[in-house]
This record gives C-alpha cells, sequence and structure tokens, in this order.
C-alpha cells in the first residue's frame, strides 16, 4: 500500500498527544524519528529504569505510546501502517509507520483520542463497575488477540493477586536498589519526567488497595475516603511469547484496555509489581493459566465530581521528536 507524506505539524501533534502514553515509572523511554519514509519508533536506552534491565517495561512503555499514535493520527484523519522491528540488526528500532489518508474521521476516532487527553492514573480505590458484562463486551470487540491475550480476575481469585501483592512486598523488603529506583523516579527533582507527589497515595489511602505497588507515602488531606475498600475489577495482559515484538504488543493491548476504559467513564491503574519477580509472576500465571503475565489493570469508577490532580509531566517534544525531512 503506498503512503502519503504526512505534514510536519501534523506529525509533531500526532506524536505529542501519543506521548500521553503511560510508562514505567513515567521513565517515557521512546524517541521518534520523521524522515521521507515515516515516523520511526526507537526505545531510547538513556530512559531505562535500573530495575528494568531486561528492557520488558520499557518495550511495554513503548507500545503503548505506538498504539497511542495510531489512535491520535486517525483522529487527525490519517491511517497508520505499521512495520514492527523493521530492522534485524537494530532492536531499538521498534516500528516504522506509514500512512495514508482516511475519506472520514469516526466518532470513535474522536472519542479515543480524547480518552488519550483525559486519562490518568489513578492509585486511591475504585467503586465497582457496575456492568462489566456490557464493558467488557465493548472491549473485546476493540482487542487485537493477535497482539496479547487478556484475562479478567474473577472475585473468587482475587485474594491470590493480594497474597502476591503481600510477597512481593516481603520480597523486596531489603532491595535497595528498587528503593533507590523509587526514588529517583518519585524525586520533585525534575518537573518533565518521573510520578509527582500529588499522583502518590497516603499510608491510610494506599491501605484500601489490596493489589497495588507500594510507592513512597505522601502527605496530604485524605481522599476518597467515601470507598472504604477497592472494588475494581482487574484484568491481567499476557503474551504469546517471550520476545521483544510480544512485549511490545502487550503494550498497544495495555493503550486499548486504558482508552476504552477511559471511554467508558471508568478509572484506572496499571500494575506492573506483579510480573517483575519470578516468585510473584507465578502467583499471577496460576490464576490466568497462561505463562507469561506481563501487566495488571485495575478498572473501576471514581466519584463524580472529585478534584483531579494536574496531568502526570511529559517531557518537551523537542526532547523526543527528531525532524529530518
Amino acid at each position: 500500500m503506498s503512503t502519503t507524506m504526512v505534514a510536519t505539524d501534523v506529525l509533531a501533534r500526532g506524536v505529542a498527544v501519543a506521548c500521553r502514553a503511560p510508562s514505567y515509572h513515567n521513565s517515557q523511554p521512546w524517541r521518534w524519528v520523521a524522515d521521507r519514509g515515516g515516523l520511526h519508533l526507537y526505545l531510547d536506552p538513556s530512559r531505562l529504569v535500573q530495575t528494568d534491565p531486561d528492557e520488558r517495561q520499557a518495550l511495554i512503555s513503548c507500545g503503548a505510546v505506538l498504539d497511542h499514535l495510531r489512535i491520535a493520527m486517525a483522529a487527525a484523519g490519517w491511517s497508520a501502517h505499521i512495520d514492527r522491528f523493521p530492522d534485524a540488526d537494530n532492536t531499538e528500532h521498534l516500528a516504522s509507520i506509514g500512512f495514508t489518508e482516511m475519506p472520514i474521521v469516526t466518532d470513535e476516532s474522536q472519542r479515543c483520542a480524547e480518552a488519550i487527553l483525559t486519562r490518568r492514573t489513578d492509585r486511591l480505590a475504585f467503586g465497582p463497575v457496575t456492568d462489566w458484562a456490557g464493558f467488557e463486551t465493548v472491549l473485546r470487540s476493540r482487542l487485537d488477540d493477535t497482539l496479547a491475550l487478556v484475562d479478567v480476575v474473577s472475585d473468587a481469585d482475587r485474594h491470590r493477586l493480594v497474597q502476591a501483592t503481600d510477597l512481593t512486598n516481603a520480597l523486596r523488603f531489603y532491595d535497595t536498589e528498587y528503593f533507590r529506583a523509587l526514588q529517583r523516579w518519585t524525586a520533585p527533582f525534575e518537573a518533565s519526567e518521573g510520578i509527582p507527589y500529588d499522583s502518590l497515595v497516603t499510608a491510610a489511602e494506599g491501605d484500601r488497595v489490596d493489589v497495588g505497588r507500594t510507592f513512597p507515602v505522601t502527605h496530604h488531606p485524605e481522599r476518597r475516603d467515601e470507598v472504604p475498600n477497592d472494588f475494581s475489577t482487574i484484568v491481567v495482559i499476557s503474551a504469546h511469547d517471550d520476545t521483544r515484538r510480544d512485549k511490545l504488543g502487550c503494550g498497544e493491548t495495555l493503550s486499548t484496555v486504558l482508552l476504552e476504559a477511559t471511554v467508558a467513564g471508568l478509572a484506572t491503574c496499571t500494575l506492573t509489581h506483579l510480573t517483575e519477580l519470578s516468585t510473584s509472576r507465578h502467583l499471577v500465571e496460576d490464576v490466568t493459566g497462561r505463562p507469561l503475565p506481563q501487566v495488571l489493570v485495575r478498572i473501576g469508577y471514581a466519584p463524580e465530581g472529585e478534584h483531579s490532580p494536574p496531568p502526570t509531566p511529559r517531557r518537551p517534544l523537542a526532547d523526543v521528536l527528531t525532524v529530518t525531512l
């Protein structure tokens, strides 16, 4: 399929929107290059978190930004044609993207692109999804099972994820490298990366969430105390195989899950702490019956009218996009 050159300003806007994608500790481990061949996504090794030595988390993050780019460009009237890992000699070259102009922009494309800008990682307790079956039906119609697999954790199995969380916390109690990395990515010294304090939770707020990563606590008036426990539904995204392409696909699937939930008016929180250590990862495998769980997502309701923290900061566009047209 022949592709068309896209104006630089349109590409730049698409990349800027795409970079609202979530990433491990908001590390944003991606860089983009626009040239006459199209747009290219690369993993940026300088952005790796020290507790991600095999680049698994970075690849998931880059998969999310790749899918966000596809959605942002569709809302701008361009269909993206993605060639994943086009260069066998450069594993950091994750994708090349060409574009063809679309005859119409669908309402669905517009809603998903708007969801990119409104989505937030919410680490507080959630109310239950009242019509999970209806939401899941819509979600599964949007998923591409060739990229990754999605399982819903039943209420009966949730306690096993709680056990996995407790085990993870116990195993990491004396892990100084892990806590050093947490401090590095939650410290308020940088305005364009990491997790800001207003996105973290107090000790009491964290206690109300039974399946969640333990971050350094923050101090502010208690929020959402009318939700005494977390009633979220948890989904698990698993890879088909243990390859870089499969991990990238898990990130693309993560993007779909998060944005469909946002379109439906639901709150979300991405979780990877249960897949970072083999011992707790095996517990997740037992729940899903799949050997390669990569990322989990809590999905639920946040109270209406609640004050939302400002968007988590992102790096300047000039730091992530190079134009060589």
